[in-house]
């Protein structure tokens, strides 16, 4: 039989080990996935006023250009967008 000691001593060094596995699996998700997208949070949540104009602007002005055309979809867009609206409406019921 082993002694209580080197069970004790063992299983110790397993759990640093599996603690310093998800330390690091958790930074990889963290670095490789997040960092990007909470990025990008962070810059629109740091907008200034200018900005947020700026963008409105040019939202108005798409739409404003949107609306001159005769046709603002494809009919394979038209379709999707049909068929997506039946599935709604019949969740809806």
């Amino acid at each position: 039989m082993t002694k209580p000691e080197s069970n004790l001593k063992v299983f110790f060094i397993k759990l640093i080990s599996i603690t310093l596995a998800i330390i690091v699996i958790i930074n990889v998700f963290y670095n490789v996935f997040l960092a990007d997208k909470l990025a990008i949070l962070n810059k629109l949540s740091n907008m200034d006023k200018n900005t947020a104009e700026v963008i409105k602007n040019k939202i108005r002005s798409e739409i404003r250009s949107g609306l001159e055309k005769d046709k603002i979809l494809s009919k394979e867009d038209a379709l999707l967008i049909r068929e997506f609206i039946k599935k709604i409406s019949s969740e809806l019921k």
